[in-house]
């Protein structure tokens, strides 16, 4: 192998100014620096990382956790991780604690095993001197209890942690429900239903706040009748836009769905009853799953900033390492897009007009 002291002997100088041309530091005659750089060029040499680290403490390497690969979300999110890091010539190790598919949406149940698995991972990605980790989960949720302590930088991503030693970047689910809403509104639409996710979940709560403040704040009537409790299911939506169009006394002119796949469900429910949508029905979705385009009609929802959240993670992490952020417990939330598509248009009374 090639060393600097070989290319020092070749250029008839120190191995100090080759560290500096390697480097681009020092002070290097331009006439030097060529003669040095075609000497390493024409030997082949390939600096040696792994000494350097050592040297400098510093791998250029992120660790990335991803709770579950396979959950909508992950790609985006590693996407824009993977586009930082490559711009700053960071590199990541990625690993997969299939969690998903190991305890399902009972996260709190199975803590033990949560904790361990991701302890384990966790351990790796230290013992291969990762120089900060980033968490990325299943759905937003706290999991500084998973974690545990690590002496490491460490950015959560699509769920969030209350330790003051980690950082948090999620998006505003509250927002992104104001801005559903709002939109339906626009339409003229005043008869407005809600088809929640668990009752238990943090994003149900902050979405539902964002739908009541939107009724709210244009002085619309509030339906207790119109509020119905899913489980971000398919089927829960198809089941209870049935309940809303069936059974009801009044049947809404439109429905905010909290995710996608319950409006594909409510999408069903409409066409089996007869409902055209969005002729007789408006519905609207939060998420931007991949199947919400090809719903028919295709779906309106709201898009999650997964790749910008990838990037504010990585972002972040360099910020810890070149300690141009000294403030932990940070809890970013970016704004989610609305994506306009086939199934929202002004109810047939406004229409009439």
């Amino acid at each position: 192998m090639v060393t600097i002291k070989d290319i020092a002997i070749k250029a008839n100088v120190s191995t100090a100014t080759v560290s500096y041309v390697l480097n681009g530091t020092g002070t290097v005659s331009e006439k030097t620096r060529k003669r040095i750089l075609q000497i390493i060029e024409d030997l082949d040499y390939k600096p040696n990382q792994v000494a350097k680290s050592l040297k400098l403490r510093k791998t250029k390497t992120i660790g990335v956790i991803v709770e579950d690969i396979t959950v909508f979300n992950a790609p985006g999110i590693i996407d824009g991780i993977n586009e930082y890091a490559e711009k700053l010539g960071f590199s990541i190790l990625l690993t997969n604690l299939r969690l998903f598919k190991r305890v399902g949406n009972n996260f709190s149940v199975n803590i033990e095993q949560c904790r361990e698995v991701a302890k384990q991972k966790i351990d790796e990605l230290l013992s291969n001197h990762v120089d900060g980790i980033i968490y990325v989960g299943v759905h937003p949720r706290e999991v500084s209890e998973i974690i545990g302590e690590v002496n490491k930088p460490f950015v959560c991503t699509y769920c969030y942690s209350t330790d003051n030693t980690h950082y948090s970047i999620n998006y505003d689910d509250e927002q992104a429900a104001y801005d559903a809403t709002n939109y339906l509104i626009s339409f003229g639409h005043k008869k407005i239903a809600l088809i929640s996710g668990l009752i238990d979940s943090q994003p149900a709560h902050a979405r539902y706040s964002g739908f009541y403040s939107a009724l709210k704040q244009n002085n619309l009537p509030f339906h207790p009748s119109f509020i119905k409790t899913g489980d971000w299911e398919f089927k829960s939506g198809y089941q209870l836009t049935k309940e809303l169009l069936e059974t009801s006394e009044e049947v809404p002119t439109a429905i905010v769905a909290m995710n996608d796949l319950m409006a594909g469900g409510a999408l069903e429910a409409c066409r089996e009853i007869g409902f055209k949508v969005p002729e007789d029905i408006s519905i609207i979705g939060i998420d931007n799953q991949e199947c919400s385009q090809y719903f028919i009609p295709p779906l309106s929802t709201m898009g999650l900033p997964l790749r910008e959240m990838g990037h504010h993670s990585m972002e972040t992490i360099i910020n810890i390492l070149d300690k141009k952020d000294s403030d932990h417990n940070v809890m970013d939330k970016l704004k989610c897009h609305l994506i306009e598509r086939k199934s929202v248009a002004a109810p047939s009374n406004v229409k009439a007009k």
